[in-house]
């Protein structure tokens, strides 16, 4: 308004004051959806399963997967409703037999001091969780009571197995211990020994130790068959490396695992550009091992997609010797540095290896040059004769 009246020339006038939110400028780049989180968890969302009722084949591994809520809720409703059920029985037998109004001169009742349905409730009680107040008691007079006596003893110890063992099961899942390990964040890819390695460093915060632990590598991706069908995730295994040799690792302190990119791996044709617009590469990483104080298996995975690995880095060290024993810097756990290497296909390494001499001869040379200055005589501040000394 302010220039078409010329108080302000069009060109110092903002022509779009406001972005409008149907129509945004630029589109975000949307991230590929990962197969698996970085804590480990599967994103994966199972729809449409007909069969349900074979979850209830399982019961009680369909009852230690149940969420925590869940599990409360049955826990308590298992024992209300067997209580309410076998108090049905006893006023049923009390009504019965004709304890409920006791008259001067009747039989001894079937079970002593039951007048109501709430003290029917309260013997269920007693009876199912041994307490004995000693107020109530089962006689001989009714063998159908003494019956339902005998089932509802069986029947509480069934539901105190299932239900004690499902708690059991749930606090002591191998998840839990899985929180202690740990991987770094991020993966880099760098030379080590003349090849290039893809490297990742896992460590254990607990001082008890993972028995016979052993790491394995995947590579997810979405491939397409000759024959033109598609595999929206196409699993590759390969092999990792240690110091030890192998898959099990002595896992002490933290170690840096690493794959030696050769002409059978899946990255042999993967390049630094390929980092930030390959969308459809993840990496995973488990591992599995038997808990040292409990003997539960127990696995911990993460994963790496392609623009959470470094080209050209390394981990810095983060294990020093201190009083005679060795100490970790947890705090430089996902700490990198930037070390000469080719930005090219491990392909490409292998082809030409001039490229690597070339790397290795600048690598040698150092980023910086001493500068060599020659060193002037000093003159003597003093001198001594030959003839002082007579």
């Amino acid at each position: 308004m302010l220039s078409r009246k010329g108080i302000i020339p069009e060109e110092y006038v903002l022509t779009r004051l406001a972005e409008d939110p149907a129509e945004p400028r630029y589109r975000a780049r949307q991230r590929r959806a990962r197969f698996v989180s970085k804590k480990g968890n599967c994103n994966v969302a199972h729809k449409n399963i007909r069969e349900q009722g074979r979850f209830l084949q399982d019961v009680f591994t369909t009852l230690v997967d149940l969420k925590w809520p869940h599990t409360l809720l049955i826990f308590t409703m298992s024992f209300l409703c067997s209580w309410l059920l076998f108090a049905m029985a006893w006023w049923l037998i009390a009504f019965a037999h004709g304890d409920l109004a006791p008259s001067k001169g009747t039989a001894e009742p079937c079970v002593t001091s039951i007048h109501s349905f709430s003290s029917a409730f309260l013997f269920s009680i007693e009876v199912q969780v041994t307490i004995g107040f000693g107020g109530r008691m089962v006689t001989e007079e009714c063998p159908l009571a003494i019956l339902i006596l005998i089932v509802q003893n069986i029947v509480g110890l069934m539901i105190n197995a299932i239900m004690l063992g499902c708690i059991f099961m749930k606090t002591a899942q191998a998840h839990r211990r899985a929180e202690t390990l740990i991987f770094s964040k991020h993966a880099v890819i760098a030379l080590r020994h003349g090849r290039l390695c893809f490297m990742l460093r896992v460590g254990d915060l607990r001082k008890s130790m993972i028995i016979s632990a052993t790491i394995h590598m995947q590579v997810v991706r979405k491939t397409t068959s000759p024959e033109g069908e598609v595999v929206p995730l196409h699993q590759v295994d390969i092999p990792m490396e240690n110091g030890v040799g192998g898959n099990s690792i002595f896992l002490v302190a933290p170690l840096i695992i690493y794959h030696v990119i050769d002409a059978n791996s899946p990255l042999y044709d993967l390049a630094p550009s390929d980092l930030h617009h390959h969308q459809d590469l993840e990496i995973i990483v488990i591992l599995e091992g038997v808990v040292e104080t409990t003997g539960i298996t127990t696995q911990a995975r993460t994963s790496y997609l392609a623009d959470e690995i470094l080209w050209g880095q390394r981990f810095v060290p983060i294990v020093a010797e201190e009083d005679g024993r060795y100490s970790v810097d947890y705090s430089k756990f996902g700490n990198t540095i930037k070390v000469p290497t080719p930005l090219c296909t491990a392909r490409q390494l292998d082809e030409d290896h001039s490229l690597l001499e070339a790397l290795t001869l600048a690598s040698a040379r150092g980023p910086l040059r001493k500068r060599s200055v020659p060193m002037a005589k000093a003159k003597p501040k003093f001198s001594i004769s030959p003839d002082s000394l007579s």
